[in-house]
């Protein structure tokens, strides 16, 4: 699967089969404050099958984004969503197919098959998804905290450990810090912890993301994992 770390929590997922994109945020400023990453335009090109978005809050759910993917294509696109990003992009009339997706809840398309997991997050509906190819497996936390609940529930799908994981570390708005992604890395048994979530507004420095298998995605540069 060739992956993307679009900035922030965004995520683009491709193989030749389906391109998924994670709480894709591209535009220029939100609330006021100004990136620290510029928007690379091209990734507008993306045709994507799937965008799953963990929750409602800003950077994560951007309508500006959004319409740019969702208003410009014919294709039907799938959206799957948590309860309160749900019911915003409801009330948005996008005409796609839109699916709530509670923990525990499973999505199959294209040959990649979703599972939604629970998250510890001031968004108390907030939830993280894990992608299942066949090949890999990919968990993206979303925002969360260290959660002994949300660790049981990564290891209830994937018994033997993700292969890659894909967690925040800005240890700001109810997020781990570094020092608990790792060890939230360590629990989940990940093959490979990618940190994210930082960056765009802040300093934090990846480098404070102590792993031992760790992999740091340089902005809007695309590798295969």
């Amino acid at each position: 699967m060739k992956v993307t770390w679009l900035t922030h929590n965004g995520l683009a997922f491709e193989n030749e089969r389906i391109t998924v994109l994670v709480d894709p945020y591209l535009s220029d400023s939100c609330e006021g404050k100004e990136r620290r990453i510029p928007v690379d335009e091209s990734f507008f090109d993306l045709q994507p099958d799937v965008i799953l978005i963990t929750h409602s809050h800003p950077y994560h759910l951007d309508k500006a984004t959004l319409d740019r993917f969702l208003l410009n294509t014919e294709k039907e696109v799938t959206v799957l969503a948590g309860g309160a990003a749900y019911k915003k992009l409801r009330s948005f009339g996008y005409d796609h197919n839109i699916v709530l997706l509670t923990p525990h809840t499973v999505w199959s398309e294209c040959g990649v098959t979703f599972y939604s997991v629970k998250a510890e997050h001031s968004e108390r509906d907030a939830v993280g998804f894990i992608l299942d190819d066949a090949d890999k497996t990919y968990y993206v936390s979303g925002d969360t905290l260290y959660n002994f609940d949300v660790i049981d529930d990564c290891l209830d799908l994937v018994e033997d450990g993700v292969d890659f994981a894909f967690l925040p570390i800005n240890g700001r708005g109810n997020n781990m810090n570094a020092k608990d992604a790792a060890d939230f890395a360590y629990e989940i048994g990940a093959k490979c912890a990618i940190p994210v979530h930082y960056g765009l507004y802040d300093s934090q420095d990846p480098d404070d993301f102590d792993f031992d298998d760790r992999m740091i995605l340089p902005p809007y540069e695309t590798v295969e994992l």
